[in-house]
């Protein structure tokens, strides 16, 4: 099986055998690693949309279509395995793409796409034309959407469904809402303005930067998001919501990357970084570590054994790939390197080295990577 790592692009996997390639999404196009004959190694074996920093791959398993999305590259397709791309844009009014997503609805596909500004657009045949849901900037915040960063633009950050209703859709508009639709586009609520906090020594505005989110499989009611300051969970459907905070997270912590176990979704991992980004400019240290809990998000531990104990440069994706009776994890920096967990988190090793920087554009350059 193929699968891929990239910072908006799919993050979580399952197949009965171990990935035999992953591609990553740099700075400077597609690289497909490859495992060595043993089976305990990876080496990159091709490159592809080089010149290009893709923000998100997907990777559809019925028709082997792989997608690409590009900081200001638009979207591109592969039938061949990513051998050759070719560009699919047309309708797609904005070629910043930040996230790329699909959803099964009975024998059709619809891919998603997340842009900056933050807009939304889904293709009912692999990408050849692209229609606006328009309906998603009708909320009431619409106007309060912005950025830190110059041009203080929003973007569509991540994208994700019900796993059990393929009509209801998540979009995280960073920064600015966490946004819910039930009828597949047509309306929109906003998540993150319901309800109360448990935790009232934040202000509520630091939840408006929405990063990642996660849907539990046996109760829809129950969401993971995190976002600039925190990881916040609600049990009921966004009527309310905790921010929960690991052990060693300063007020200004910065988690990024979610991913659960499908069997056991007890079982998540997060990257965070120990302060926001604005820190990073002075300091060029991000402090990113990645972290485990076995029960829901109740206790956390930090991933050791052949991970840096706290890394210079930002997880900038991070995915998890079931197999069989076992799991394996993988994470990628804006210093372009890749670590890999086969089991299951215990221990690390580093698979490549040398790539471009795997990250949201910018993010790399308050680093001081290439």
């Amino acid at each position: 099986m193929t699968i891929a790592l990239s910072h908006g692009g799919s993050n979580i996997y399952s197949s009965p055998e171990p990935a035999e390639e992953v591609l990553v999404g740099t700075k400077q196009g597609i690289v497909t690693l490859k495992r060595n004959r043993g089976g305990s190694a990876w080496e990159v074996s091709r490159r592809a949309l080089e010149g290009r920093h893709i923000s998100s791959i997907i990777v559809e398993p019925r028709s082997g279509m792989i997608f690409a999305g590009g900081f200001f590259g638009s979207v591109h397709a592969s039938a061949d395995g990513g051998l050759t791309w070719e560009r699919r844009d047309a309708g797609l009014s904005h070629a910043d793409v930040y996230c790329l997503a699909y959803v099964y609805q009975g024998d059709q596909i619809r891919i998603f796409a997340g842009t900056e500004p933050a807009h939304l657009f889904f293709s009912d045949d692999y990408g050849n034309h692209w229609t606006e849901l328009a309906s998603m900037r009708s909320v009431r915040s619409v106007d309060k959407w912005w950025f830190p960063a110059p041009p203080h633009t929003a973007h569509v950050k991540f994208i994700t469904f019900d796993p059990n209703t393929s009509s209801t859709i998540y979009a995280c508009i960073e920064q600015g809402a966490f946004l819910k639709s039930a009828d597949g586009g047509k309306t929109w609520i906003e998540l993150n303005e319901l309800g109360s906090y448990t935790d009232q020594s934040r202000p509520v505005e630091h939840f408006y930067d929405v990063h990642k989110a996660l849907i539990d499989p046996r109760d829809p009611r129950r969401i993971y998001v995190t976002g600039g300051a925190g990881l916040y969970v609600t049990n009921n459907g966004g009527a309310g919501w905790e921010r929960w905070m690991c052990p060693d997270w300063a007020d200004d912590v910065y988690p990024d990357g979610l991913v659960f176990l499908p069997c056991d979704p007890q079982t998540m991992f997060v990257s965070a970084a120990e302060h926001n980004p604005r820190s990073w400019r002075q300091s060029r240290f991000s402090g990113s570590k990645i972290y485990r809990t076995r029960d829901g998000g109740k206790r956390w531990e930090v991933c050791r054994n052949g991970l840096p104990e706290r890394m210079q440069q930002e997880v900038g994706a991070l995915c998890l790939h079931e197999w069989g009776e076992s799991f394996s994890v993988f994470a990628a920096t804006t210093a372009g390197e890749v670590f890999c967990s086969d089991d299951g988190g215990d221990h690390w090793s580093l698979a490549v080295s040398g790539l471009a920087p795997v990250a949201k554009k910018g993010h790399e350059k308050l680093l001081g990577a290439a």
